[in-house]
This record gives C-alpha cells, structure tokens and sequence, in this order.
C-alpha cells in the first residue's frame, strides 16, 4: 500500500493531468501521505481522491495539492508562506520541503495537533503552527511572500490579500455551490487575479475556534 511503485502510479496520474513542476514531483514522490490519515483509510492514500480526516474535513487530492503548489512556486521559492487550514498536516510537509518557512493557522486544535506530531515526526522543523481563525491570517509575520488557502471562503477575505507581499502570490478556492480556483498576483499596481479551474473544497469558516 505505501510501496514506491504505487506512489509512481500517483504520480504518473498527475503528470497525465499537467503537473510539469518537476520537484514538487518530487516532494508528492517522497512525502509518506499515508501517515496524515488515520489506519483504516491509510490504503486509500495514493489514490488521486480526497479522504475523510474528521471533524467535517478533508485530507486534499493529490492533484489539488499539486495544483496549488506549483502555481504558488511558479515565479520562484518562496520565502515566507502562509498556509489557511492545516488539516491532517499533508499540505503543510510538501510546502516546508519547497519553501523557507511555513506559517499554518488551524481553527481546530485536534487536527492541528496531529498535524504537528507528523510533520515533526518527518523532521520538518521550519513550520509554524498557529491555532486561530485562518481567513485572518497571521499578520505579526506578514507580509507573505505566498499564500494557500485549504478551504473556500465566498470571498476572498481582505485580511489576506493585506498580508501578501509585492510580488506575492495567493492561491485559494473561492465560492460556494459553484467554487473556482483563483490565483491573485500582488504588483506595486495592486491585485490581479485569474480564475484556473473548477473545484470543490470545504467551506472556510470564521469565528469561534474550537
């Protein structure tokens, strides 16, 4: 179940579907996605699906992970990433291996725990963890010189877009029943976004942690 020839046939999928990025190949190659579920679903991890993780969200597929890497590591490695939504921990392990610093903000604290024991367990240290609501980011570290957002708010939050560096990148869904991929470009101009593809993420949700 977690053998390399079943990786390979992962990522021969997603080079079939455009993902040309070749170390972030080589980061989805290499990052043991079957540890950021728990045991029963742990045979399914190297199928191109989303999967269950509790409390109402979900472990990314693959090829949306892939996706939103290589759009945020298009024009170079980031510095400085802020990341909205940790979830099991999956997203967070494939940044910290292509950026310099990962800052996480997780509005559940049980998902975020976990999150940390595995990401410390593969020896990523240059994440920071942060249990609060995501859609305000984390702004004592800003401005970011990237931001992804694990979960779709209806809007893009303005908090957000106020934490991204010139020059920055953010990727995130946005929408409701009908939700986009969007990338927004910040220039010395100001925003400039373009709609990538149709997708289906959790809501963001905002107020009170839990």
């Amino acid at each position: 179940m977690t053998s390399m020839r079943t990786r390979e046939r992962l990522i021969s999928r997603l080079q079939q579907r455009g993902i040309k990025d070749e170390a972030v190949l080589e980061v989805m190659r290499n990052t043991p996605r079957h540890i950021f579920l728990d045991e029963a679903l742990a045979h399914r991890a190297y199928e191109d699906s989303a999967l269950p993780i509790g409390h109402n969200q979900t472990l990314s597929q693959p090829y949306i992970v892939a996706k939103m890497t290589e759009l945020l590591v298009a024009d170079g490695r980031p510095n400085k990433v802020l990341e909205v939504g940790t979830g099991s921990g999956y997203q967070s392990a494939v940044l910290a291996q292509l950026v310099d610093e990962v800052y996480s903000v997780e509005r559940i604290r049980p998902l975020q725990q976990k999150a940390r024991q595995r990401t410390q367990a593969l020896k990523l240290y240059n994440i920071r963890f942060r249990h609060a609501d995501g859609g305000l980011g984390w702004s004592e570290h800003g401005p970011f010189d990237a931001i992804l957002s694990a979960a779709a708010p209806e809007t893009v939050p303005e908090e957000l877009t106020n934490q991204l560096a010139v020059g920055g990148r953010l990727v995130m869904p946005v929408g409701g029943d009908a939700q986009q991929l969007i990338l927004i470009k910040r220039t010395a101009e100001g925003l400039e976004q373009d709609i990538v593809e149709p997708v289906n993420f959790v809501p963001l949700l905002s107020g009170t942690v839990g």
